[in-house]
């Protein structure tokens, strides 16, 4: 071999040497959007018996604003007597730009009392990159149910656009303002 030939098989395996050791996850690019059909579809599986519910949920929110470009599973547990405070675990799922764990936090002000415990499903629109799920989404959230309830809002930071479907299980009434703040990690502090 002569040493551009070996130069350029050195590059070439460095190359994809990288390319194997790049996670999914740390993948530059716009994730790509889910259809409707997905997004019910994956929904059944994880709510489970209120799935009619939401299925209208869905299309109600893909009229509004689309298709996501990803959307996040988990569990979250909130509580309130004028000022609360939301806490929440899950997964991120995008198309191409793999699946991320994310925690959310968040605290709440207004004429609320209550506790609950929910699943969530986040459809999230606009997510430029996967790491830009980080920060804070502010909006407005009102609930009224005993025993169990299921329902829909929208949070949003700068063009993205987080809407938490949430069921579960608790007594609440009443309408607050207040944000999440999405973390990579786990954390006590709602702020």
């Amino acid at each position: 071999m002569t040493g551009i030939t070996r130069r350029g098989a050195i590059a070439g395996l460095g190359a994809a040497g990288a390319t194997i050791a790049t996670p999914v996850w740390a993948q530059s690019g716009r994730p790509q959007k889910f259809s409707t059909d997905e997004l019910v579809n994956s929904g059944h599986q994880f709510f489970g018996a209120i799935s009619r519910g939401l299925a209208q949920v869905i299309e109600a929110a893909t009229k509004r604003w689309g298709q996501p470009n990803a959307y996040v599973l988990g569990q979250e547990a909130s509580g309130a007597f004028v000022a609360g405070a939301r806490y929440g675990e899950g997964a991120m799922y995008t198309r191409n730009a793999g699946d991320r764990k994310v925690y959310w936090q968040g605290p709440s002000l207004g004429f609320d009392a209550g506790a609950d415990g929910d699943r969530t499903m986040m459809l999230v629109y606009n997510l430029p990159a996967v790491e830009s799920i980080f920060r804070r989404f502010g909006g407005i959230n009102g609930s009224a149910y005993l025993v169990g309830g299921f329902g829909f809002t929208a949070l949003t930071a700068d063009d993205i656009v987080v809407v938490p479907i949430r069921s579960g299980i608790g007594a609440r009434l009443g309408v607050n303002l207040g944000y999440l703040k999405f973390t990579p990690q786990s954390t006590w502090n709602p702020f």
